[in-house]
């Protein structure tokens, strides 16, 4: 249509300056034919084209005329070419991203064969500790010091790297990597697909910025000063996304949006609060806890086998072998429940699926308080999204959130039917 107007404005002008100019040669001008396309009508050529065919031909446009229609009809192209600077910003971003998925997944196979090889020494150290101390027993003079001695030195030794095992919980740091290279991945997925729609803009780089800034202060790489606390006053969601704006102008609808769906929203955002996050959190907290008596158990335990080995051939030795034998083996068993069954592990994941949940939380009601719709986030599109997060079908998703409209707090049904 632009361009059809170009022509109108273009034959009248010639129009007027032909009766202008009397007497003289008329000026014939050779518009561009029409072609009609499924779509409606189009010119053959483009609009820089036919300006400047025009002003060949000699037609006496003024320069503020020249102007006027070049910036008129040549702004909308410029406007679609996107910033060559922008893109290469993004593709810098993509390849730090790329990097760090490479990183965090090096970093949490070499912690995973921490867990792995640490359990296995300290168990190996314990019961080989427990035998010596049991042998230690059954004789007297050299063999006696010597056996007592190396076990308690051994039983030392397993105390010290319980310690630091529980301390760091080479499981849960393993669990924190996996997640990191996989949300790294999501994001890679994310600038791909910004940088194939075409038109990128600085507000896609900010945006991008932020969520590896987010994401790497949610999953930090080192163990020293940085690390997260494994064993928290109280269980939070994880977090690994930045804060979401929201314009607070008229609200209309539109963009795929409806009263209803607004609604729809809404209630799987209470099913969501109520069910899905409170349920993660309380399964966290019972992780959490068991986590802390086992980690306690272990080193207290092997100090425990520490000091009745050092009593073995005294007056209180039946105890004291009794002590230093059975507490030994018990710390092994305590360590393998721990570290073998991987409850850091455990507590890490109940904690990042409530920050899964809370994230899908916040990306619905920062669309819903968001009151220029043209700023939202298509409906139709976040609706089929929260149903595939959800492990939902579009209907079932109605279901669920007329179910909660109907019982309230009473509904028993859970909104995710994935995990």
């Amino acid at each position: 249509m632009a361009s059809l107007q170009s022509s109108s404005v273009i034959g009248s002008l010639a129009y007027s300056s032909g009766r202008c100019r009397r007497g003289m040669t008329r000026a014939a001008i050779n518009m561009p034919k029409l072609r009609t396309a499924a779509g409606g009508l189009s010119l053959r050529l483009p609009a820089r084209d036919l300006v400047q065919e025009v002003l060949d031909m000699g037609i006496g446009l003024s320069p503020a005329t020249t102007s006027h229609v070049e910036k008129k009809y040549l702004s909308r192209t410029v406007s679609n070419v996107s910033d060559p600077m922008v893109i290469a910003k993004l593709h810098e971003i993509m390849e730090a991203v790329a990097d760090r998925v490479e990183m965090h997944k090096n970093i949490g196979e070499q912690r995973d064969n921490w867990n792995s090889l640490l359990l296995t020494s300290i168990n190996a150290i314990t019961l080989t500790a427990a035998t010596m101390a049991g042998i230690a027993a059954t004789n007297v003079g050299g063999p006696l010091m010597a056996l007592k001695f190396s076990s308690t030195l051994m039983y030392l030794a397993a105390t010290g790297m319980l310690v630091v095992m529980n301390k760091i919980q080479p499981s849960q740091l393993v669990e924190e990597q996996r997640n990191a290279a996989r949300l790294f991945k999501q994001l890679h997925c994310q600038i791909q697909t910004t940088l194939s729609s075409g038109n990128p803009t600085s507000s896609d780089v900010e945006e991008a910025m932020e969520k590896v800034l987010a994401l790497d202060k949610a999953y930090p790489l080192p163990l020293i000063g940085v690390m997260l606390e494994k064993f928290p006053k109280t269980v939070e969601p994880a977090v690994w996304w930045p804060q979401h704006r929201q314009n607070q102008e008229g609200r209309s609808y539109g963009n795929g949006w409806s009263v209803e769906l607004e609604e729809e929203m809404r209630e799987i955002v209470g099913v969501l609060n109520r069910k899905d996050t409170e349920d993660y959190l309380r399964l966290g907290k019972i992780a959490l806890k068991v986590n802390k008596i086992l980690s306690i158990s272990g080193p207290l335990l092997t100090g425990m086998a520490t000091c009745g080995t050092a009593f073995v051939g005294s007056s209180h030795a039946p105890w004291a072998t009794i002590v230093g034998v059975v507490a030994g083996a018990m710390a092994s068993v305590v360590n393998m429940m721990e570290h073998g069954g991987q409850v850091g592990m455990v507590f890490e994941m109940y904690r990042n699926n409530a920050g899964f949940f809370r994230l899908m939380e916040e990306t619905i009601e920062s669309n819903l308080n968001e009151r220029d719709v043209g700023r939202r986030e298509n409906g139709e599109l976040l609706e089929m999204k929260v149903a595939l997060q959800l492990g939902r079908s579009l209907s079932g998703l109605k279901n669920l959130a007329a179910s909660s409209s109907k019982k309230g707090e009473a509904i028993e049904e859970f909104a995710s039917k994935l995990f």
